[in-house]
């Protein structure tokens, strides 16, 4: 057996906060230019921190809310500079707090409906991820390099 050489990975997070009594979902209006657009909160995990400690610590950050029982429904990865890009998707239905906009920009809820009928800029694949979020029998989007700057979107 030879020696394996570490893979450079970038870990993330994203969380779908789901209004129980509306049905709204939590959103945030990035300011970020390299993906800007209507999202969910979320961001890099810290050195040192857990996955779980990472969603509740940035959803704080970015909303001013506090989650209780986020649930991990899946990931979203893609090939980077010889390394990979992971988000690790929380969903959840139970916070406390006050809304207030982070430094990434105003958040606020709306219809899942309108993240799919054109009402909002979305990030690129950022809809392609939602099934994700949604359907149980899905756990992973792979964005897979197929070369010229194209990628083909693989669910599991």
């Amino acid at each position: 057996m030879g020696q394996h050489t570490p893979t450079p990975t970038e870990l993330t997070n994203m969380i779908m906060l789901e209004d129980p009594k509306t049905q709204q979902v939590l959103v945030e209006n990035r300011k970020n230019p390299n993906w800007p657009g209507i999202t969910f909160p979320g961001g890099h995990i810290e050195p040192g921190e857990t996955i779980t400690n990472s969603i509740i610590r940035e959803t704080v950050e970015e909303t001013g809310l506090t989650i209780i029982h986020p649930q991990l429904v899946g990931i979203k990865e893609w090939p980077i500079n010889q390394g990979r890009y992971l988000v690790f998707l929380f969903k959840c239905h139970q916070f406390s707090g006050q809304l207030k906009a982070g430094r990434e920009g105003e958040v606020f809820w709306t219809s899942k409906e309108s993240l799919q009928d054109g009402t909002y800029p979305l990030p690129p694949t950022f809809l392609e991820m939602l099934p994700v979020f949604e359907q149980p029998n899905l756990n992973e989007l792979a964005l897979i390099d197929t070369g010229a700057s194209e990628w083909t979107l693989r669910y599991q």
